[in-house]
């Protein structure tokens, strides 16, 4: 089975938009439309953060921000909240603190190089966010007790990740994700890691089911392929390609949206600092 390579890929994306604001906002609106856990997750937030916006002003960090799509989503939802974005990669955190110049400049927003091994702060944040990076981190349990460190009682953490069905994508001797250091999380276990390190999990919830996992396919899965074999020459065909699935494809990604999924690909956890 083929290999996806996502970091030769986004770091490709990432040197298309560095240079211009107008591209770059285009493409944090593509991550948006094409990959279902950015549904899922900015849903959960919608609901989670309308209370503590309420209140006046609260901080969050994202633990991992990449390209930074998920804080662009909380600055422009969220008045009050005050975001501390770390990542290991300077390239990602170099090009987050151009494009967000603005809001670093007024304090809305901060990025700093951090590794969740090692990271320690003064500041506790009312909600941590750690999308689609802990099946990166063969330490997951020392990365999630300095999370857990990091949040004040009552706060709340909410992480995405692959789960261990999506193991139905890789045969034997082989790994469909280049760059994971495990294949993903079922509910148990990740629970059972969220208690160890006092966080009371809410809700657990499979994503990328019957519906999201056939999106996916679409929209992801086949185009990455696509890219990791033919790099910048994959473009012209995915010009053709988009067009003729994209509808379907929201579509399914609308139906794994409403659906409670007993399984899936995917999986999402919201817990609670005690």
């Amino acid at each position: 089975m083929s290999k996806i390579a996502y970091d030769p890929v986004k770091d490709l994306m990432a040197g298309v938009v560095r240079r211009s604001s107008i591209l770059r906002t285009f493409f944090y609106q593509i991550l948006d439309l094409v990959f279902l856990r950015s549904w899922h997750i900015r849903s959960v937030l919608r609901e989670l953060c309308r209370p503590l916006e309420k209140k006046g002003e609260w901080k969050l960090l994202d633990a991992g921000s990449g390209f930074g799509q998920y804080d662009r989503f909380i600055l422009k939802h969220f008045k009050n909240v005050k975001v501390t974005s770390i990542d290991i990669k300077e390239n990602y955190l170099d090009d987050s603190r151009a494009y967000f110049s603005n809001q670093i400049a007024s304090g809305r927003i901060s990025f700093d190089y951090q590794d969740l091994l090692n990271f320690q702060t003064d500041e506790l944040f009312d909600v941590v966010i750690c999308i689609d990076v802990l099946e990166h981190i063969g330490d997951d349990l020392t990365a999630i007790r300095n999370i857990s460190n990091s949040l004040v009682k009552g706060g709340y953490f909410l992480m995405h990740s692959p789960s261990h069905y999506s193991e139905e994508d890789a045969d034997e001797d082989d790994t469909f994700v280049d760059e994971h250091a495990r294949t993903g999380y079922s509910k148990e276990e990740i629970e059972q890691k969220l208690m160890r390190l006092d966080l009371l999990p809410l809700k657990t919830h499979y994503t990328y089911g019957k519906w999201g996992r056939r999106g996916w396919v679409l929209l992801v899965k086949w185009p990455m392929l696509l890219f990791t074999r033919l790099h910048i020459f994959a473009i012209l065909p995915l010009i053709i390609y988009y067009p003729l699935v994209i509808i379907p494809a929201l579509l399914m990604n609308g139906a794994d949206l409403f659906t409670r999924n007993y399984k899936g690909n995917g999986i999402y956890a919201l817990a609670k600092k005690i």
